[in-house]
């Protein structure tokens, strides 16, 4: 049967499992290390991905996050077709270093979003590459040592995970740390790491004691979460994939737009495309990313051309709408 299409809507959140070819390794010592972890950085700021929980393994890697206005393809392709690039070339090797198809499950933030940043986070405990938590708290590898507060990455959201355990940082972070200890214990979850009925229902046990109840309860594959949350994905894809416009009536569509915005608030496009701060101009431009790449479909660096900014300059000014959207 062939594999379904990715679920890529822009700003859903992701648990993503890259592996290496046949289990090989995927780094080899701490440059390689580095090498992946600062481009996983430096893209997500550029794309507006933020990056809540991640671990990097010898031979694959979690990431959690919630996808940019350009959906997670983009992101994923900059991210393993750099790296990979850069790996070959470094140990003069040849041929594929990931897996062909890096897996990727749509999770229902409520029920989820807590427990897949603990699980990811212990990866490195679970096989052992550290001792113990305390090591852990200071782990280079992995993002469970930028929310304790011991290395930096300000590319990670760490604000909005702590946010889920405490209003100030210090109680945040002994609440979480609580949490995390907890689920040491608990072991490797296999309901975490993909989705479907069997796993966004717990386990086999609860799926028959539905059917005897005569429950129905829609499910996916590439999703983790509740029915109702399954359909409105759904519905949100499908709706998405009817609106695509050839590129040339996207960007006509867009031109009109960005000229009909101007008019209305009467700002001239000279002065748009200009790269004024003015709070009035910068608050249109903000709109009108959002409405370029979400309704027009546009590229962050087309809309960036349309607004006058650059693409980076997109990828923040919608990821600001996206938090706000999210609180």
């Amino acid at each position: 049967m062939p594999r379904q299409a990715r679920l890529d809507i822009p700003g859903t959140l992701h648990h993503v499992i890259v592996r290496g070819i046949e289990r090989r390794k995927i780094v080899t010592d701490d440059k390689d290390r580095r090498d992946f972890v600062s481009r996983m950085g430096t893209i997500a700021s550029e794309t507006g991905t933020a990056v809540y929980a991640w671990a990097l393994m010898s031979n694959h890697a979690h990431i959690l996050l919630r996808s940019g206005p350009s959906g997670l393809s983009g992101y994923m392709r900059r991210l393993l077709s750099g790296y990979a690039i850069s790996y070959n070339r470094r140990h003069h090797k040849h041929g594929h270093l990931f897996q062909n198809r890096y897996k990727s499950i749509v999770c229902e933030e409520d029920p989820y979003f807590k427990e897949l940043v603990r699980y990811i986070h212990l990866n490195p405990l679970r096989a052992k590459l550290v001792e113990s938590l305390a090591k852990l708290d200071r782990y280079r590898w992995c993002g469970h040592s930028v929310l304790m507060g011991r290395l930096k990455g300000d590319w990670q959201d760490r604000d909005y995970v702590l946010k889920w355990f405490g209003v100030k940082e210090d109680k945040a972070k002994k609440a979480y740390r609580r949490f995390v200890k907890d689920g040491i214990d608990q072991g490797h979850r296999s309901d975490l790491v993909g989705g479907g009925l069997i796993k966004s229902c717990g386990g086999w046990p609860a799926v028959k004691a539905m059917r005897r109840l005569g429950v129905r309860e829609k499910s996916d594959e590439r999703i983790l979460g509740s029915g109702k949350f399954v359909e409105q994905l759904i519905q949100q894809s499908d709706k998405r994939r009817k609106v695509q416009l050839p590129a040339l009536e996207r960007l006509q569509k867009a031109v009109a737009l960005v000229e009909e915005v101007c008019k209305k608030e009467n700002v001239s496009v000279e002065a748009l495309k200009s790269g004024s701060r003015r709070q009035n101009i910068s608050m249109i431009r903000s709109q009108l990313a959002e409405k370029l790449v979400e309704e027009c479909g546009l590229s962050l660096t087309e809309t960036g051309r349309q607004l006058g900014v650059s693409p980076s300059a997109v990828a923040k000014s919608l990821s600001r709408r996206n938090r706000q959207k999210s609180i």
